[in-house]
């Protein structure tokens, strides 16, 4: 299972419209999200830093270190999204090794990208 493709087992789906935010940063994370549909902009001191398109995830960070959202997600279309629990997050990491390197992966591409 990769990270991509948990978001078709989860049960938490969420529909989101063109310019509703999803989290804000400083807000407490309820899950990692999981684009099905659409397209999710990741702000960061009011700059576009990543579009997230259908098949990508985001909001994994504040899952792993516990802490607020260090970004802001908004829909920039209208999106479906698939919500991954801090639990569920949990036993995927668990009980499937690729899935967690995969997370990994994603994140160091990212930050590849800031360096």
């Amino acid at each position: 299972m990769t990270a991509m493709s948990v978001q078709r087992g989860e049960k938490d789906i969420r529909h989101f419209a063109a310019g509703q935010p999803l989290f804000v940063e400083g807000a407490a994370a309820d899950g990692m999200y999981s684009v099905l549909k659409g397209e999710v902009e990741i702000f960061k001191n009011g700059k576009v830093r990543e579009t997230v398109r259908s098949g990508g995830f985001f909001g994994e960070l504040a899952l792993l270190d516990d802490q607020p959202r260090s970004a802001t997600a908004v829909a920039r279309t209208d999106c479906a999204i698939a919500v991954v629990n801090a639990r569920r997050f949990q036993t995927l990491v668990q009980q499937t090794p690729f899935f967690a390197l995969q997370v990994m992966h994603v994140m160091a591409e990212r930050l590849r990208r800031q360096l």
